[in-house]
């Protein structure tokens, strides 16, 4: 029987808009503490996203059985239309009847420079799901969500004995040093990109080496110089798949984590699995979006030993 994964996550709409112009040609310096500007914003797109719903439909589309846990709002409809249309798991997406659904408000100008406003939504009521409401869970990954929602699901996932990655993304500046450390304690693995490995032994005041130690392996993405497995007292070094393009980064992370999943969902060796995530990444930012690319296992096979040399499995 094969494996299911519980992605615990957030959902969100992004809503990303392009100024043809420099901010810095709009803002003055001087004004800064008053400061009231106005962006023409001709480009815009929206988007189904959130770490949640990404690291989901990557896994989705490697043929796995995944299962998102999420809070959304009233205004869900199109995205719930979406997953329907994908064949993807709806059960354990609850509305929150009152609220919006997670929305990320993205204006960038010509030197790639980005306003961001996010609101939280429905994300904030996380905790309303339970890691028991799932009756089979065979894996699970705490990725970014509400607060409460992240703590409870992390606590639940390790009482029911549930391997599970720790990925706290942009959620990280949320938790203390020590709530931090309890995350680590209770997952068997962690998933960070290079800065938020920094920030992860600032806060814990811990070093990689200790990190590493506390679980069964310490991912770290590198971007474009691909990543590194932390594990059994040795670093296992992966070196980046080729990517057509390099359209849209937003997203990449969450790809990887799938490949992750997949990996130890089908008992994959660490090599493979990170170089198979590191494909995920790589398909993913030759598209514009976060759920816009499409594959199947065939496709990933020939990918993988076109970029590797050797077979997937």
């Amino acid at each position: 029987m094969s494996k299911t994964a519980l992605i615990c996550g957030s959902y969100a709409f992004d809503s990303i808009m392009v100024f043809h112009d420099h901010f810095k040609n709009h803002i003055l310096p001087d004004k800064v503490h008053m400061l009231n500007v106005s962006f023409l914003v001709p480009t815009m797109r929206k988007e189904f996203g959130g770490c949640g719903g990404n690291i989901a439909y990557n896994l989705h589309l490697l043929g796995a059985n995944s299962v998102p846990m999420a809070t959304v709002g009233e205004d869900f409809t199109s995205y719930m239309q979406w997953m329907e249309r994908h064949h993807m798991n709806t059960t354990h997406i609850k509305v929150i009847k009152g609220s919006y659904t997670g929305q990320a408000f993205i204006t960038t100008d010509m030197d790639d420079n980005q306003i961001t406003a996010f609101h939280p939504g429905a994300m904030s009521d996380s905790h309303q799901n339970k890691v028991s409401d799932a009756s089979v869970a065979d894996i699970g990954i705490v990725s970014p969500d509400g607060r409460d929602g992240m703590i409870e699901h992390a606590q639940q996932f390790s009482e029911m004995s549930i391997p599970f990655i720790f990925d706290p993304g942009q959620g990280m500046p949320m938790f203390s040093g020590d709530e931090l450390i309890q995350f680590v304690e209770q997952a068997s693995y962690v998933a960070v990109n290079d800065y938020e490995s920094q920030m992860l032994q600032d806060k814990t005041g811990l070093s990689l080496d200790t990190i590493a130690s506390m679980v069964e392996a310490l991912i770290i993405t590198k971007g474009a110089e691909g990543s590194e497995i932390h594990t059994n007292g040795e670093v296992i070094v992966i070196n980046p798949a080729k990517a057509n393009a390099t359209q849209d980064p937003t997203g990449c992370g969450d790809a990887y984590r799938a490949g992750l999943l997949y990996g130890l969902m089908n008992d994959m060796d660490w090599k493979t699995t990170a170089q198979l995530a590191g494909l995920l990444g790589a398909i993913k930012i030759s598209h514009l979006g976060t759920q816009n690319h499409k594959f199947d296992l065939i496709e990933i096979e020939k990918l993988y030993q076109d970029n590797y040399k050797e077979p997937l499995f």
